[in-house]
């Protein structure tokens, strides 16, 4: 099976793709000054999936 390819997806899903890509960094920013503040273990593992998204996203994983 090939490579996931963004640009098959149907425009509905492919628009949410981008809008989940553009807002990943703000939510990030903010997560990591809430989980500075007050950490608990929900914020911690919330700040990894967010790392490990804008990660994907970055190296065209998604």
């Amino acid at each position: 099976m090939g490579r996931f390819y963004r640009y098959k997806l149907p425009p509905w899903c492919r628009h949410w793709l981008f809008v989940i890509e553009k807002c990943t960094l703000p939510i990030l920013i903010f997560q990591i000054i809430r989980t500075l503040l007050f950490p608990t273990t929900f914020d911690v593992f919330l700040l990894g999936i967010l790392v490990g998204l804008l990660i994907a996203f970055q190296l065209e994983w998604i």
